[in-house]
């Protein structure tokens, strides 16, 4: 009798340690089956909102791709970054549709991330795509970086900057193109336009950016009027003064579209200033009306 009883109790904590087994914590005993399958490996794509010491290269391969915290010294930032048709074979060249395509989304996505038209500042917006091998490899990536620039005039440098853009157009900011004083030119012509506090006496402001459509890029005069009328229309909307043929009487112009490589790869942005040929101002001639621009009888 005393056999029995062992020989049954040692049945009975036998199952219970086999059923304690099989039930902690729903594992079934095989290590391996529930684990997730590792991904498949992909082409390199880079970061957006991250930046580089180095300076901007339209083509990037990989062994040069070595970003940094927005709060180290950098001097380019990449606000974005897109994706060409995969079944593209090989990387688009300035001037094809593809490429403008591009330069239009980074257009938008650029002044998204600054808080208004990137223009309205002191930068500059270029697109970047993958090199030779890293498309053969699979990259349809392009990158749309953006550069902080000494003045927006011919003489520019790039800016060693430490913070991120984002945001940086948002409200006031050293960034922000404003009033002017301009340096004369060959034949009368404005030549330099040097920025200048709006409560010194000056002769030019920014007043916005007219976007061309798809134009020749302007290399004779007549290539050129339909971007002065352009200008004049902004300037119209900044001053609130009526867009007629009297415009021409209240202020001259100052028309500066973008390099002609740019304007090749897309960018139709042209920045608009006005210019007080015949006298100087103290602040600003935003929403000043017909009062602050009134007609030159002379």
């Amino acid at each position: 009798m005393r056999r029995a009883m062992t020989t049954l109790l040692a049945a009975v904590v036998t199952g219970a340690l086999l059923a304690g087994c099989g039930g902690a914590g729903g594992l079934d005993g095989d290590l391996i089956d529930d684990w997730a399958a590792m991904p498949a490996p992909g082409p390199f794509t880079p970061a957006a909102g991250v930046c580089h010491e180095a300076d901007f290269t339209d083509v990037v391969p990989l062994s040069a791709y070595q970003p940094v915290d927005c709060a180290a010294p950098h001097r380019v930032e990449t606000v974005h970054v897109g994706a060409f048709p995969a079944a593209r074979a090989t990387p688009p060249a300035s001037g094809t549709t593809e490429l403008r395509g591009a330069f239009t989304e980074c257009d938008g996505k650029a002044s998204e991330y600054v808080g208004d038209e990137w223009r309205a500042g002191r930068l500059r917006l270029a697109v970047a795509v993958p090199s030779g091998p890293g498309w053969a490899a699979g990259a349809r990536w392009f990158r749309c970086d953006l550069t902080e620039l000494t003045t927006v005039e011919a003489a520019a440098t790039v800016v060693t900057r430490t913070g991120s853009l984002r945001d940086a157009l948002r409200g006031a900011s050293p960034l922000r193109l404003g009033c002017q004083q301009t340096r004369g030119g060959r034949g009368g012509a404005v030549g330099t336009l040097l920025p200048v506090e709006c409560a010194t006496r000056h002769d030019a402001e920014f007043v916005g950016v007219w976007r061309a459509p798809d134009l020749p890029y302007p290399s004779r005069d007549a290539d050129w009027v339909p971007l002065y009328a352009g200008c004049r229309s902004v300037l119209a909307r900044y001053v609130g003064v009526p867009d007629d043929a009297d415009l021409r009487f209240r202020s001259g112009v100052v028309v500066r579209p973008p390099g002609a490589g740019r304007w090749r790869v897309g960018d139709r942005g042209v920045r608009c200033h006005l210019w007080l040929s015949d006298r100087t101002v103290t602040g600003s001639l935003k929403g000043a009306g017909p009062a602050g621009l009134p007609v030159r009888t002379r």
